[in-house]
């Protein structure tokens, strides 16, 4: 008997967000392209209790993307994108976070439309803003901050970002990802603005049950990760709006005390 050939559906790719972890904080759009997918392409960031909403019968295939540990260069990750909505119909690319934060979404979603095939981008909540929310430390506080940014610590090359040096200048909330192994350098460049008692939070794993969290000023948080144990993935919160976390306010208290000692 002559096996029926399986009906392939029309091409298409979808971006999603997971979330900063917490499979819970994925958007109901996410949940239902992951349920719709005949492929899921997932990163390292990505909880892969999330993959639990997709079909038992999709095809499901870690592609790693984690800093130090790349499991395929961006370029393959593009191409088996295209490979499987062409042999399979509907890919569901999976990523940590937002992917247009840090995520390289754009890059993919333009190869998507080199080939013609129509690519979808669902937002995901990023760990930039949700992970220091989880810790109810706001990002913007009246009177303490009128903005924040958002930057990278490490660039492609492994240098710490130039606009590190100029958010170090700013009263801005600074939130840093990818930014754990600079820590200590991006410590000085606040030490020479002559902000070394400006509140940092450090959250590694973020939303999840394995999430890590130390608190301090820029001259003590080295100190505090590494008495805390944390790693990677972490971020980096440097700001006034850090005083906010109840953590804080022994702190504030320490250096009050050592100050009318002097």
């Amino acid at each position: 008997m002559i096996e029926a050939k399986r009906k392939i559906r029309e091409p298409r790719i979808t971006l999603v967000g997971a979330g900063p972890g917490d499979p819970e904080l994925i958007t109901m759009k996410g949940a239902n392209a992951l349920k719709d997918a005949d492929v899921v392409l997932y990163d390292a960031l990505v909880n892969e209790k999330v993959l639990e909403y997709a079909s038992t019968d999709a095809i499901k295939i870690y592609v790693g993307k984690r800093s130090g540990e790349h499991s395929y260069s961006q370029e393959a990750v593009n191409q088996l994108m295209v490979d499987y909505a062409l042999n399979y119909g509907h890919v569901v690319r999976l990523k940590g976070g937002d992917p247009f934060v840090f995520g390289r979404g754009y890059e993919e979603v333009n190869f998507a439309a080199g080939y013609s095939i129509v690519a979808q981008v669902i937002p995901g909540l990023s760990s930039s803003i949700s992970v220091p929310g989880l810790q109810q430390i706001p990002v913007t506080h009246r009177g303490l901050s009128e903005s924040f940014w958002v930057v990278t610590g490490t660039t492609a090359s492994g240098a710490i970002s130039n606009d590190l040096y100029e958010a170090a200048r700013t009263k801005a909330t600074v939130v840093v990802l990818m930014g754990l192994n600079k820590l200590k350098d991006i410590v000085k460049l606040y030490q020479q603005e002559g902000r070394s008692k400006l509140p940092v939070a450090v959250i590694q794993n973020g939303s999840t049950e394995n999430e890590k969290f130390a608190i301090g000023i820029v001259d003590t948080i080295v100190e505090v990760v590494e008495e805390k144990g944390i790693g990677a993935p972490a971020i980096l919160v440097f700001g006034e709006v850090v005083s906010l976390h109840p953590e804080f306010q022994p702190i504030r208290d320490f250096f009050a005390a050592v100050k009318e000692e002097l």
